[in-house]
């Protein structure tokens, strides 16, 4: 049986992990995080380059915005920060992440200027990047033509899940990531 900690142990741990690995320290790592379903173009677990990955907060109370496509989640105050959320898993066509004690935000545009947000069902914390191998595309996301820019490349982990790497710079500049008015 897997050892229980609280989840304040459990940031704590993987916020100096992700420290430690922004200073090249260990070895390389991507963050996992699980989001909407297995038929949904990229799958629902993802890997995602430390340097792009921000912070994974709570979920906070959300500010709804009138006016915008059903997959804007809304606006979250984080800290004094006002960050734009995405729910990531309807933005690409699935149902709606529930919004528990699991769900969490990706603060995933910091790094690039802008202060968006994933709404994400959980973190999954770090993924060595060492015990994944490359797998065969599966077909997600490949539908009648090019795969979107923002998927990269596919993975599978010793427990032969299927990861499919977020390219977060491309994700922020796809037209449709960008979108958000009715």
């Amino acid at each position: 049986m897997a050892k229980r900690i609280s989840l304040r142990e459990f940031q704590q741990g993987l916020s100096e992990r992700l420290v430690s690995a922004r200073r090249g320290e260990g070895a390389q790592a991507l963050l996992g995080i699980e989001s909407g379903a297995d038929e949904l173009p990229g799958g629902s677990h993802w890997l995602i380059d430390l340097a792009d990955s921000g912070e994974v907060a709570p979920l906070p109370e959300l500010t709804p915005v009138p006016l915008t496509k059903p997959w804007f989640a809304g606006i979250a105050n984080i800290r004094g920060v006002l960050y734009s959320v995405v729910d990531f898993s309807a933005w690409r066509g699935g149902a709606p992440t529930p919004c528990n004690a699991q769900s969490r935000l990706l603060l995933v545009g910091a790094r690039h200027g802008i202060n968006s947000a994933l709404l994400v069902r959980r973190a999954l914390g770090l993924r060595p990047q060492l015990q994944m191998h490359a797998a065969g595309d599966t077909g997600a996301g490949a539908d009648a033509g090019e795969p979107a820019p923002w998927l990269g490349g596919r993975f599978k982990d010793a427990q032969d899940i299927i990861w499919t790497q977020l390219r977060i710079p491309a994700l922020l500049s796809d037209p449709s990531y960008l979108d958000i008015a009715l």
